[in-house]
């Protein structure tokens, strides 16, 4: 083990406001002078880019169900020549899965356990006072292996309220970092998947030295920085996922946008050539690509500019006349026949999968998978055994092609989602994230 000094910034459920308090700290350490590599614990595609604008440097996703050590050896490298990490916690600090991954559970608490990194539980008092103290100490207790900093108190009414939870916490013997007042305006814009994309909110940069000021005024950074430890494993077992072409055509736009990093830094480690295309802008493929790689991310909100858009799509089949194309989750949904908005407009896709599936009949589908290919897909044959994540509202009215893998969710319950392939082309409902070490 290399030592690393981490802190993780956690809390006890979703919509606390962990990330506001993420990126804020993110870029007032990097203002600093301090070189900060972030991580995501857990399977979220999204929050890693806000981390990267608020930080400058690319952040990884840290996921121990999903993740052997190999992989999680690899990715945790990506912080060598940083000074500091700091990781964001996804929902609560102990919600995970009810099935044993390769490397645990899924938690947050997890990935704090097996870095040495503190947490600094972020905690909403609005609606109570001294009691935000008792949900602070059971958090420490719940499992008292899981190191701990501090919490940091957020939406505080006023003095008199922050006087009452400083007292519950002082009698907890829980450490305050720092105490945030409630205001309205340091929420960050969602749809139906969470946040929206960096790439689409309109003054990211703006806000962000907004949250980072905000923060200075109210949180003792200083003595987040003297509560960090930790370290990250050595480079000796280090892997990431290998690429599955030399050449690889990447869609990459508002519509097509949720790629793991740690894939892309494991497909550029070993000298694959990324070739980014917009299909939103009506760009073809690179004809000379080996692949064309379609990743998810929003299609049901440009089916009708992705159905005009004749040059991507024509280009796409052509290319996969001879090669193979893949998409995920969104990437899949572009490949099949049709695609139904939330007004129930159809708009034809490109036509290479008989998929049609529907916005306006949503149902919400979340979950880990775990895959068994009956058919080849680019980069893993039919023996792999793949980890990924699915998470989308769209409903599929018809799949008519022969089904891709097996796909069953963390505790093993077979899943109607299993992908599709025809030809050069396969598609799948969840992203990946990798292969299963030793399989």
């Amino acid at each position: 083990m290399t030592d690393m000094p981490g802190i993780m910034i956690s809390a006890p459920s979703s919509g606390t406001g962990k990330t506001t308090v993420m990126l804020g700290l993110l870029r007032a350490l990097a203002d600093d002078g301090l070189h900060v590599q972030a991580f995501k614990s857990g399977p979220d595609y999204i929050d890693p880019a806000f981390h990267h604008a608020a930080s400058g440097r690319a952040s990884f996703n840290l996921d121990t169900w999903a993740m052997g050590p190999d992989l999680l050896a690899g990715i945790s490298q990506q912080a060598v020549g940083a000074q500091i990490c700091v990781a964001e916690g996804s929902m609560g600090l102990y919600d995970g899965v009810a099935t044993r991954g390769q490397s645990g559970f899924g938690s947050s608490a997890e990935t704090a356990q097996r870095m040495g990194w503190p947490v600094v539980l972020v905690v909403d008092v609005s609606g109570q006072a001294q009691s935000a103290a008792a949900t602070a100490m059971g958090f420490r207790a719940y499992n008292p292996d899981v190191p701990f900093a501090g919490v940091i108190l957020n939406r505080c009414a006023s003095p008199r309220h922050e006087r009452l939870a400083r007292l519950g916490m002082d009698k907890a013997g829980m450490k305050v970092l720092g105490v945030l007042p409630r205001r309205g305006d340091l929420t960050l814009p969602e749809r139906h998947l969470g946040l929206i994309q960096a790439v689409e909110h309109p003054d990211l940069e703006a806000a962000i030295a907004g949250y980072a000021k905000f923060l200075r005024e109210h949180v003792d950074i200083d003595a987040i920085r003297a509560a960090t430890r930790g370290s990250i494993p050595d480079h000796a077992t280090a892997k990431l996922p290998t690429p599955p072409a030399q050449r690889i055509a990447l869609a990459r736009d508002a519509a097509f946008s949720f790629t793991y990093p740690h894939v892309l830094a494991g497909w550029r480690a070993a000298g694959a050539e990324i070739l980014p295309f917009s299909p939103l802008a009506n760009e073809a493929p690179d004809a000379s690509a080996d692949l064309v790689w379609l990743p998810g991310g929003y299609p049901e909100l440009h089916g009708g500019t992705l159905a005009a858009a004749g040059n991507f799509l024509s280009s796409l089949k052509k290319h996969a006349k001879t090669k193979p194309v893949h998409g995920e989750c969104g990437g899949y949904m572009a490949l099949g026949q049709t695609l139904i908005d939330k007004e129930g407009v159809a708009h034809r896709m490109a036509g290479l999968l008989g998929l049609v599936t529907s916005y306006e009949k949503r149902k919400f589908h979340l979950g880990y998978r775990r895959a068994l290919p009956d058919a080849p897909l680019p980069g893993y044959g039919v023996g792999a055994a793949l980890r990924g994540h699915e998470f989308h509202y769209s409903t599929i009215l018809e799949q008519p092609d022969a089904p891709l893998a097996k796909v069953a969710d963390a505790d093993g319950n077979a899943v109607p989602e299993t992908g599709s392939y025809r030809g050069n082309v396969t598609g799948t409902f969840f992203h990946l994230i990798t292969a299963e070490e030793g399989a």
